[in-house]
């Protein structure tokens, strides 16, 4: 049997921690008078908190200076990690555990790959963290995708090499870094806007045993 590595996006694939970024964004948003619509919050998927921020200032036109900036962040942070506390099994997303387990059983190798600088508390609470042979998070990392660094790193501690990797990603600039990396991308969520992915699902539960049979082999 060949080993592969197959490497998990976090926020919207493991998780739906998506809400509670929007809530600590919209915290601040609503606090500079701008107005953070669900829709806006799609601008910000799969970027970084700095990056988002500046999305968030421009939309309300609104100019600050670093030092406000940097306190922006850190409160974002701090109310985000608060709606984390409660976190638990329940929040993961329907279908990923029977694949997570599969993927155990077929002796494959199982690694995060995520900009969020919180995944290992995240995959505390959810109880996941014993699938993962490997975490590649937002500490680990100096490049945001769509530059495929996260998802190289993750194959190297594997030991695997890119093109036997395996993506599952839900975020546009998450699947154009496991194009560019040479690695096989697998869109998670809506197709219109993932169609650059070489396989799409709308979530977990339509994906069934013999496609990741056909993966591994």
């Amino acid at each position: 049997m060949n080993t592969k590595a197959f490497i998990f996006d976090l926020d919207g694939v493991i998780v739906d921690t998506a809400k509670y970024h929007y809530l600590a964004w919209l915290k601040i948003a609503n606090q500079l008078g701008i107005e953070f619509t669900h829709e806006h919050n799609e601008l910000l998927k799969g970027v970084s908190r700095v990056r988002s921020l500046d999305i968030i200032l421009g939309l309300g036109k609104v100019e600050a200076s670093q030092e406000d900036k940097n306190k922006w962040l850190l409160q974002k942070n701090e109310d985000y990690l608060s709606y984390l506390v409660d976190m638990d099994e329940s929040e993961i997303l329907p279908g990923v555990m029977p694949i997570l387990n599969y993927l155990k059983e077929q002796n494959q190798l199982i690694a995060l790959g995520s900009a969020s600088k919180n995944a290992r508390p995240i995959l505390e609470k959810t109880g996941t963290l014993p699938f993962f042979d490997a975490i590649v998070d937002g500490n680990d990392v100096s490049n945001a995708k769509p530059d495929p660094e996260v998802f190289l790193l993750a194959a190297k501690l594997l030991n695997i090499k890119p093109e036997d990797s395996i993506v599952f990603e839900d975020s546009v600039a998450g699947i154009q870094a496991a194009n560019i990396g040479g690695m096989v991308s697998i869109g998670i969520g809506d197709a219109e806007t993932l169609h650059e992915a070489k396989h799409l699902f709308k979530d977990f539960t339509q994906m069934d045993k013999s496609f990741i049979d056909a993966l591994i082999n």
